[in-house]
């Protein structure tokens, strides 16, 4: 029984540290996206942000990684600035397991019965991260790319997992309009 616990806990951990970055999206259908070809940070909102100064340079670095790919430059004249926000919370997931059924036992034929079950409880670190694109001559918000995850304390893992975050947001920036 012990066995059992164990092997489904790990199962669960193995599960949830493979967990992808789910991401959603919106933007203003009437901007030029076209138009824009270089960015730089809104440094109030940088400073804002409720995280280490070190996971800071992380999303700061991973943002310059991907901005090229996506033909734009840095600017002290950008086309458009990006905002940053953070936001983390625990996930509790529950997992029941409650035994039931059928079988031959002592007494007169088959019978019904149900087994000693166990529940267990998790609590795993979630984040959210927003990416926000505004207009730098109108000052609007343009496109905003928001990603949700399971997020690591592991600092060998922090590059590599902020990284995943702000590269599977930005693949859909800029917007395909129809």
């Amino acid at each position: 029984m012990k066995l059992i616990k164990l092997l489904s806990v790990i199962g669960f951990l193995i599960l949830t540290s493979c967990s992808s970055v789910y991401v959603n999206t919106d933007y203003d259908k009437k901007a030029n996206f076209a138009a824009y070809k270089t960015y730089a940070y809104n440094k109030s909102s940088i400073d804002k942000l409720e995280i280490s100064d070190l996971d800071k340079k992380r999303i700061l670095y991973a943002i310059d990684a991907v901005m090229p790919t996506k033909q734009f430059s840095k600017s002290e004249n950008p086309d458009i600035l990006i905002n940053i926000f953070t936001k983390e919370r625990e996930r509790v997931d529950v997992y029941n397991n409650m035994g039931w059924g059928y079988g031959f036992g002592w007494g007169w034929g088959p019978g019904w019965g149900m087994g000693m079950g166990f529940t267990q409880t998790t609590t795993t670190p979630e984040g959210t991260l927003y990416i926000d694109i505004v207009d730098a001559k109108t000052k609007e918000l343009v496109w905003q790319g928001i990603g949700t995850g399971y997020l690591t304390t592991n600092f060998e893992k922090k590059d590599e997992r902020i990284a995943e975050f702000v590269s599977k947001i930005l693949e859909k920036y800029p917007p395909v309009i129809k």
